[in-house]
């Protein structure tokens, strides 16, 4: 099933895809070495997913601490169930933890798609970490 917005979702989209917090920046600049495609920013039906696989059917979201206040938790349960119903799973990292361990976030989001997709588990290479990155 594709996930569809209207013209206002998609503006909505485009509008945060200039607007991406310091976390989401760090995490779309290594997404984008990955060879799986990754989109940022992406409408889904009433909702924007700050990062979507689309072959993979996998949702990142990166929450903030306003997360767990208020009725955050209630919308994100939400937002999750409607995400489940479409087939599409969602992995939710906190911007602590991408500001904290850049790595170790990329390597449980290359573990969830390579689960999703079935594919032979590998180690993500960084260019912190080594030298170049490779394409796989």
């Amino acid at each position: 099933m594709r996930l569809t917005s209207d013209d206002s979702g998609k503006r909505q989209a485009k509008a945060l895809r200039r607007d991406m917090s310091l976390p989401e920046i760090l995490l779309w600049r290594e997404l984008r070495r990955e060879s799986i495609r990754w989109r940022k920013s992406h409408p889904a039906g009433p909702y924007t997913l700050d990062f979507y696989c689309a072959p993979a059917k996998l949702a990142i979201e990166v929450d903030g601490e306003a997360h767990g206040r208020g009725d955050r938790p209630e919308r994100d349960a939400a937002r999750d169930a409607w995400m489940s119903e479409h087939g599409v799973s969602t992995l939710r990292i906190t911007a602590s933890a991408i500001l904290r361990d850049l790595d170790a976030a990329l390597r449980l989001i290359v573990a969830e798609t390579e689960a999703r997709l079935s594919l032979p588990s590998r180690a993500p290479t960084s260019p912190r970490q080594g030298q170049g990155t490779p394409k796989r």
